[in-house]
């Protein structure tokens, strides 16, 4: 009995390590690079008082979908983020590559990844299957924060939810300054100069990601504080609160840019990452 249950979680393991996920991860990767640049782009036409687009998911997939072969596109990228959320799904239930894969805390965050790519993959989704204009992500985050407020201690949850999210932020910068994504890569296979590369892109990416993370936290915790939904802000209004700064435009073009970085920094990891 035991080597029948030791063989089905070999198959198991198998599976969750097959082409097929690596070929969905790679391609979840693409699509999450995609989105990324999307979001820089509007960001930092925003900066220079381009067009008011939001700079968030819901508007990069609007504004991908007005390109040629657009709704084709939009579902490219919903279905990517499946083969992300999968990805994610398997090293949650049997482990990531690398010698500390299988430790509790690396699959819980494995299973939250897996959460936050398939809600974005049910919604790009659903826009590319309907074609109606989905809510940004300020009125997401209002929304959320409305219905949580109005449960029993719902201000400390909020409170404790921003709290949380700020240490997402701090923690996404963090490892990214320490460069903690070296360890997924496939170094064998690259150059010297690919590596620079990428250090930059993940590095600047990484810590521009964590900006906005941790800004997001800091309006949910004020939106706790004073109790007022509209508060909280989603990733368009907290890169528009970069712009009202003293260093004006120039640090949400900063930030923008740093974004543009990420989803080339994707990219990169579509090739070279370990899965």
């Amino acid at each position: 009995m035991k080597a029948v249950k030791g063989t089905g979680k070999a198959k198991a393991r198998k599976a969750a390590n097959s082409s097929v996920v690596d070929t969905g991860a790679r391609f979840g990767l693409v699509a999450r690079g995609v989105l990324y640049l999307l979001i820089g782009l509007l960001a930092l036409r925003v900066a220079f008082g381009g067009e008011n687009q939001e700079a968030d998911s819901s508007g990069a997939i609007r504004e991908l979908a007005q390109q040629p072969f657009g709704k084709v596109l939009v579902w490219a990228v919903g279905i990517g983020l499946v083969g992300m959320a999968l990805w994610r799904l398997s090293e949650a239930l049997f482990g990531s590559a690398g010698p500390d894969g299988g430790k509790p805390g690396k699959r819980i965050l494995s299973a939250g990844r897996f959460v936050f790519y398939g809600f974005m993959a049910y919604s790009v989704l659903s826009f590319a299957a309907s074609a109606r204009k989905s809510k940004g992500s300020d009125a997401k985050s209002q929304d959320f924060t409305a219905r949580a407020l109005d449960l029993p201690a719902g201000r400390w949850l909020v409170g404790i939810a921003g709290l949380v999210v700020i240490g997402i932020g701090i923690g996404v910068g963090v490892r990214a300054a320490l460069r903690k994504y070296h360890k997924h890569l496939k170094k064998a296979q690259m150059s010297r100069h690919v590596r620079r590369a990428i250090d930059v892109l993940g590095v600047s990416g990484g810590v521009a990601r964590g900006l906005i993370y941790g800004g997001a936290g800091v309006f949910v915790v004020i939106a706790a504080a004073q109790y007022d939904p509209d508060e909280a802000k989603g990733v368009d209004g907290t890169l528009r609160s970069f712009a009202g700064t003293p260093a004006g435009p120039w640090l949400l073009a900063l930030v923008a840019f740093g974004l543009l970085l990420f989803g080339l920094f994707s990219f990169a990891l579509a090739r070279y990452r370990r899965v």
